[in-house]
């Protein structure tokens, strides 16, 4: 009796062993094709990952708008910007909201006239992002001044400020949220 109770508890040991061990590999199965499957969705634009993609690259820069990122894709969405506008803007006048005047939460330069120090302040980033997308998209936009280099032209004085602008649109397009997150997922877009 002694054995048998052994034998028993000996199978009853392995069998809660074993079998997690093959709930594990099938759900990382299962994982690895819903990574593949997501993957697929964004490569073929019907996940919007746009606002995830803006908040991991000004997160990775330390930048204080962050949290603002689904903000920035909004209002472009809302009137009809290009995504990555606004925030590049702010890369090239205060380096996303690094270098403005106290609690002014203005990083666009917005309203800062040539050879003045301050401009417009704003109550906090949400509605900075909201005033300028809006200002741009009546004063410039609307205005026939379609692309980078023509509103940089009226927007600024410095002559690099298209380029520069452009730069950020660049690497805020390529930027990879997924990195040293989902290897897989990385690799699949």
């Amino acid at each position: 009796m002694k054995r048998l109770l052994q034998v028993f508890f000996c199978l009853t040991i392995s069998a809660g062993i074993l079998r997690p061990l093959s709930v594990f590999a099938s759900d990382q199965i299962k994982q690895t094709y819903q990574t593949a499957e997501l993957a697929w969705e964004i490569r073929n634009g019907n996940i919007d990952n746009r606002s995830e993609r803006l908040k991991k690259y000004l997160r990775a820069i330390s930048s204080p708008m962050a949290d603002a990122a689904d903000h920035f894709v909004k209002e472009a969405d809302r009137l009809g910007l290009d995504w990555k506008l606004v925030a590049a803007i702010s890369g090239n006048e205060s380096y996303f909201g690094w270098y403005i005047p106290d609690n002014s939460y203005n990083g666009w330069g917005w309203a800062v006239w040539t050879g003045t120090n301050y401009g417009a302040c704003f109550g906090n980033w949400e509605e900075g992002i909201t005033a300028v997308s809006e200002g741009l998209k009546a004063d410039y936009i609307d205005q026939g001044l379609t692309t980078v280099e023509a509103i940089g032209q009226k927007y600024a004085a410095d002559p690099e400020w298209s380029w520069k602008v452009n730069h950020f649109m660049e690497e805020i397009e390529a930027f990879n949220p997924y990195k040293g997150e989902e290897p897989f997922l990385a690799l699949s877009l």
